[in-house]
């Protein structure tokens, strides 16, 4: 056998490298997204967040943090298009305990699995001030937390994931952090990168991941800091194929400067990405169910291709489990089309039918 010259290598290993990037899903297609563009000053749109306000510990938050997350609108504020979570120093009680911090800690009622998710922000000055943009999976056994809540909290941290796709302390002002923990590497995780954003509390910036069923991919401003792709992939090292949730806090912690009086993170938007689909207009024509297009406005149209001889039954859910529609196709035919979508909230639904003895459940984003 020929040995491979020296020389050669560098190019095969980019080559066998560049094949392997490029058939990495391409995340340019936007499904969902809040652009926080209410008029004048409001609150958040409650049926796409969740204010989590309860102490999971009974007394207080985690890591020694000092703050109370509030639903109060003087701590999260819809106004001039972004969304501003504010965290204050004033005396605030709850649930039995007094603090000296407010803040607030938002869930999205969306879940993501795959796919690209951007957070355009301004983030919160002042030493002790703790923001992060992440996610934690939605089988998380925490309470209070919005999934939980509805029943799906079935794995304790850190079995659950959790994806920290920007954070950043006071004390290291202009420093951005992304990181992962899983039972692998928690707490003082080794998975993790930065970069220095020297604006980063007086100018908006794009905090990105990238995440497909191989790694993780963390930017700012399209710049990559840091991938996550572990060569074995098992429940200790990817909890990270399943659903998950977005979070949006400012935590305050001990340290926190005395003369600190109150700063924001301001968020301009969050958009949300998958793969472009190959039409979103014309009927398909393949022989197995398609359904577009997705995102919908009013309706959704459902090819079975050419094999339904009876009726079939669509069910469409919320993401909380709730029925919200049944439809029923008449016989004999191969298409249907489901109308009179308008009135649903914005937000993710699942469609489920069963269709030649399989069931098809698939996700839906309304608009």
């Amino acid at each position: 056998m020929k040995k491979i010259p020296l020389k050669i290598i560098p190019i095969l290993i980019f080559t066998l490298l560049s094949i392997g990037r490029a058939a990495d899903p391409l995340y340019d297609h936007l499904v969902w997204s809040d652009e926080f563009n209410s008029a004048g000053y409001g609150p958040l749109d409650t049926s796409v967040w969740f204010h989590q306000t309860q102490l999971p510990l009974g007394n207080s938050w985690y890591n020694g943090e000092v703050q109370h997350y509030t639903n109060r609108i003087n701590n999260s504020i819809v106004h001039d298009g972004s969304l501003h979570i504010i965290a204050k120093k004033e005396t605030f009680t709850d649930q039995g305990y007094t603090k000296n911090y407010t803040s607030a800690r938002l869930n999205s009622k969306m879940t993501f699995k795959y796919g690209r998710l951007e957070i355009r922000a301004k983030l919160p000055s002042g030493v002790g001030t703790w923001p992060a943009i992440w996610l934690l999976g939605k089988n998380i056994d925490e309470d209070g937390a919005y999934w939980d809540n509805l029943g799906y909290g079935t794995t304790p941290w850190p079995a659950c994931g959790e994806i920290d796709i920007m954070e950043h302390w006071g004390t290291n002002q202009n420093y951005v952090q992304s990181a992962i923990h899983t039972p692998s590497s928690y707490g003082g995780t080794v998975n993790l990168g930065g970069q220095v954003v020297t604006t980063a509390s007086t100018e908006y910036h794009v905090y990105a991941i990238d995440w497909n069923q191989n790694r993780l991919e963390f930017s700012v401003d399209s710049i990559v800091h840091y991938t996550y792709e572990p060569a074995t992939k098992d429940a200790s090292t990817w909890p990270f194929d399943q659903d998950m949730y977005l979070l949006l806090n400012i935590a305050i912690q001990s340290s926190i400067d005395p003369n600190f009086t109150q700063s924001s993170m301001d968020v301009d938007y969050v958009r949300y990405y998958l793969e472009r689909p190959v039409s979103v207009s014309q009927t398909p024509t393949a022989l197995t169910p398609v359904a577009y297009p997705n995102p919908l406005k009013d309706q959704l149209n459902i090819s079975f291709g050419a094999v339904a001889d009876k009726k079939v039954t669509v069910r469409i859910y919320g993401i909380d489990g709730k029925l919200v529609k049944t439809y029923t196709q008449l016989p004999n035919f191969d298409y249907t089309n489901i109308s009179g979508l308008s009135g649903l909230s914005r937000g993710m639904y699942i469609v489920s039918y069963d269709l030649l003895g399989k069931n098809y459940r698939f996700k839906v984003i309304k608009h």
